[in-house]
């Protein structure tokens, strides 16, 4: 606190004010006509920025990082953002953080010499456990690969007091908490989510007083409109958090403005209450802070305005700043060799070649659960980034077994077992690969995912979304399907969906659903080298049964995603499928030899649609066969692309065979009768063969 430049922070204090002020005055809606000049989406700041002004002021670690949130310009403009910038973001213009792609609001930066600002998302809550992600790999990089320039950095999870009731919060919470790691949970507590109390987000709108007994977790609280009050306070938390562990820092202020620009917040509050935020103005209180302790008052005026001669200047540059190359709207979507700011292996050279080989075809036929293991084992003796981690995945070696004895091999900062939430797994991982690491999350049953829908979604899309600044590179690990026991199948509506079509739809994901040991083995290890994030869904019913069996294929053998495998040929049928329904598709076409092409996806995203439509060509009939629903599962996409591009090759009409649209049942009989059985596919391939 001692060291702070009062007239530094006075400075981005008034930035931030009077930039919001320039946006509701000339720039919203109703006030500028021009959309091209429009700021569309306006969220004032107003008595958060003394607050954010004087944490990114502490933020001085150069691996110190932040989640920041849709209130955060303040804090984004003491970091190093530019006016310009900030006025750009709002106009959607080339040349602002996520050149013209995200909300002007939706913050990414990589460090400028201060803190780096995580990427944002809008989904509330979503910061807080890829901030967990981060702090966990201030830690490991410190003590494990012995770096010491992370030592002494932390994380930091920005939000307002309504996003202490999502789920996030309460994943990171935990995360940080159970580990101590080096994060500060930062809440500007205003009072109000929009128009919706605190108290009816947490108990008694105090989630301080409420954590004042959680374990590992030192708690601060203070008035963040008091200009000494505020810079003590802040000044002890992150000291506490660099030397200690996890805090947690409740900064009360007001929200002088609506949540977005044009609310009338005296729908829901008085005008006393309005009356008394405007006097605790931070503004005011600063000013009057200042000039107790050496300015005086004409400085004061004339870093006002000297701040608005800067920001009519922004204001004429950003103005002159082109619109994004509509040509470019998808670039960045995958990684296209452009290496990026932050984040991933390649960044830091760190990364593993992808080698295609040929394929060892001698030696003992293994299952596909213990080549998963040996691979997940090659890889984590290769690359000392790699962490694996889940619930489960340590001393028991996961609920399917693909782990059993890497933990004792690798040791618990690699190999390590999470809280039953999987919004933290992803969202650790997510912050983890910001950070320079390659995480490998496992996901017990596909449908343990839903949970951690927004996560799963704001990773695939982070380096579209920051415009290549940030990748994150991962792999999820997802077992699905049914299985085989003793007595036969076994299904049920939790463990048993696969749904992959869901991840289809998910764009920035790259998906493998393979179906033997081999191409196990060299999907898994494409991923783990490569530079985008990876589902990697594994067939229940393929894990440890004989027809899956297939000699490994060796250590470094790596299998290019997009390329189908021709199962069977035949010149009569083309067949499409994928996972365990390539064995029932085999079964079925015994009694058709030679007639029936089969191929195997291998991949869904990318999938290979030139080996498709040239079996397609050749043979004239299709059909797509997965255990997926039938209504809107990925055959419809094959089967939309087969109509288009080879619609006058065809002589008959394009089928699929796929799991009724009802729930997966626990009964036996039940199952079978939903699931696409051999004889079903047999009818539907004896009819194409026929028409």
């Amino acid at each position: 606190m001692h060291n702070l430049d009062w007239r530094s922070v006075a400075r981005h204090v008034l930035l931030a004010r009077e930039l919001d002020q320039l946006e509701e005055r000339e720039l919203v809606a109703g006030k500028m006509n021009d959309p091209r000049k429009m700021v569309k989406y306006q969220f004032s700041a107003g008595g958060h920025e003394l607050v954010q002004v004087l944490l990114a002021c502490a933020l001085d670690h150069p691996h110190d990082a932040a989640g920041v949130y849709y209130r955060s310009r303040p804090f984004m403009l003491t970091i190093g953002l530019t006016a310009r910038e900030a006025l750009a973001a709002g106009m959607a213009r080339a040349g602002s953080p996520s050149e013209g792609r995200d909300v002007g609001v939706v913050f990414n930066m990589p460090s400028r010499g201060r803190a780096t600002a995580l990427p944002s998302a809008g989904d509330v809550g979503s910061q807080f456990s890829p901030s967990a992600g981060w702090a966990h790999a201030i830690r490991y990089r410190a003590r494990v690969l012995q770096e010491r320039e992370w030592e002494g950095a932390i994380a930091v999870a920005m939000g307002g007091d309504a996003s202490v009731a999502a789920n996030g919060f309460w994943a990171a919470l935990n995360i940080a908490t159970t580990q101590n790691l080096p994060l500060l949970f930062w809440i500007e507590d205003n009072g109000y989510g929009i128009s919706v109390p605190a108290q009816l987000q947490n108990p008694n709108g105090n989630i301080a007083a409420n954590l004042a007994a959680y374990g590992n977790l030192k708690i601060f609280e203070c008035d963040g409109t008091n200009p000494r009050e505020a810079a003590q306070t802040i000044d002890d938390a992150v000291r506490h958090v660099r030397a200690h562990g996890t805090a947690l820092a409740r900064l009360r202020v007001p929200r002088l403005q609506g949540h977005t620009y044009g609310e009338d917040q005296r729908a829901y509050k008085s005008e006393g209450q309005i009356a008394r935020e405007f006097e605790s103005d931070p503004v005011l209180r600063l000013r009057e802070f200042v000039l107790q302790n050496g300015m005086r008052a004409e400085e004061w005026d004339s870093l006002v305005s000297s701040v608005r001669a800067e920001l009519r200047d922004a204001l004429s540059e950003a103005e002159a700043m082109p619109d994004p190359d509509a040509s470019q709207a998808t670039r960045f979507v995958y990684f296209d060799g452009t290496v990026n700011a932050q984040g991933g292996l390649r960044t830091e050279h760190a990364h593993l070649a992808i080698t295609h080989g040929a394929a060892q075809r001698d030696g003992t036929r293994m299952n596909m659960l213990d080549a998963i293991r040996k691979t997940l084992e090659h890889e984590l003796r290769a690359n000392p980034r790699m962490l694996l981690f889940g619930e489960d995945v340590g001393p028991r070696g996961g609920v399917h077994r693909a782990t059993v004895g890497l933990q004792k091999e690798f040791g618990e900062a690699r190999v390590f077992d999470t809280s039953l939430n999987e919004e933290g797994i992803m969202g650790r991982a997510l912050g983890l690969a910001w950070a320079g690491l390659l995480p490998v999350p496992e996901i017990q049953f596909r449908k343990y995912a839903d949970p951690a829908q927004n996560q799963l979604d704001d990773i695939g899309t982070t380096r579209w979304r920051s415009a290549n600044k940030f990748a994150n590179p991962l792999v999820v690990r997802m077992p699905l399907g049914f299985t085989f026991k003793q007595f036969g199948a076994l299904g049920d509506p939790w463990h048993s969906p696969t749904a992959e079509v869901m991840y289809a739809h998910m764009p920035g994901w790259r998906v493998a659903f393979p179906s033997n040991t081999a191409d196990a083995v060299g999907l898994l290890r494409t991923a783990l080298r490569g530079d985008d994030p990876t589902i990697f869904l594994e067939h229940r019913a393929l894990l440890d049964t004989n027809p899956a069996r297939r000699p490994y294929p060796g250590d470094e053998f790596c299998l290019p995603f997009g390329t189908a495998a021709q199962v069977t040929a035949g010149d009569e049928l083309t067949v499409v499928t994928w996972g365990e329904c390539v064995y029932r598709c085999l079964d079925a076409a015994r009694k058709f030899e030679g007639r029936v092409e089969i191929l195997d996806l291998r991949t869904i995203v990318p999938w290979d649609k030139e080996a498709v439509l040239a079996s397609v060509k050749k043979t004239g009939k299709a059909m797509v066969v997965h255990e997926d629903l039938y209504t809107a599962g990925f055959a419809g996409e094959i089967i939309a692309t087969i109509a288009r591009d080879a619609f006058l090759d065809l002589d008959a009409p394009i089928e699929r065979v796929a799991t009724a649209d009802a729930p997966i049942p626990f009964n036996v009989e039940l199952l079978n009768a939903v699931l696409p059985s051999v004889e079903k596919i047999r009818a539907v391939m004896e009819r194409l063969l026929g028409y």
